[in-house]
């Protein structure tokens, strides 16, 4: 027999369920962040240049995002903002992002996505005039 506050098991084993996805989400993400951590994207040959660099000399939005991982693992916020600040964000959002996804699967809720327009086309325009200004010639201070 069960304990008065004790959840039934068929309560405990959808609880585990609903977590599968979001435990294998974070397990990914942190296996890819403690490889960047490791192998050091400053160092050439481990990782495939940007196309867009390569063939224009110009730097994508996404331009320094493995360096900028590669010093949050490290824990150098500072390096991390001026190789990409919006990656750094961007990684923060997503971690946010994630524990709502959590905490709603806990309680039994779906995650619903439902940004407005505004703010999806507001951050595509931030991320345009990012990649604008880092290519222009007073920009330089944005490159990674």
């Amino acid at each position: 027999m069960h304990g008065v506050n004790a959840p039934a098991p068929s309560v405990t084993r959808g609880r585990a369920a609903r977590l599968a996805l979001p435990a294998g989400v974070l397990a990914a993400v942190a296996g890819a962040f403690a490889y960047v951590g490791i192998v050091d994207p400053n160092e050439p040959g481990h990782y495939p240049a940007c196309p867009l660099l390569r063939l224009t000399g110009l730097y994508c939005p996404g331009c320094g995002g493995l360096r900028s991982a590669h010093a949050v693992v490290h824990g150098d916020l500072l390096a991390a903002l001026q190789a990409n600040a919006p990656a750094v964000l961007g990684y923060a959002g997503l971690a946010v992002l994630w524990t709502v996804w959590v905490v709603r699967a806990v309680r039994g809720q779906p995650l619903r996505i439902d940004p407005p327009p505004v703010l999806l086309w507001s951050l595509g325009a931030l991320l345009l005039v990012f990649t604008v200004v880092r290519n222009l010639p007073f920009g330089g201070w944005l490159h990674p």
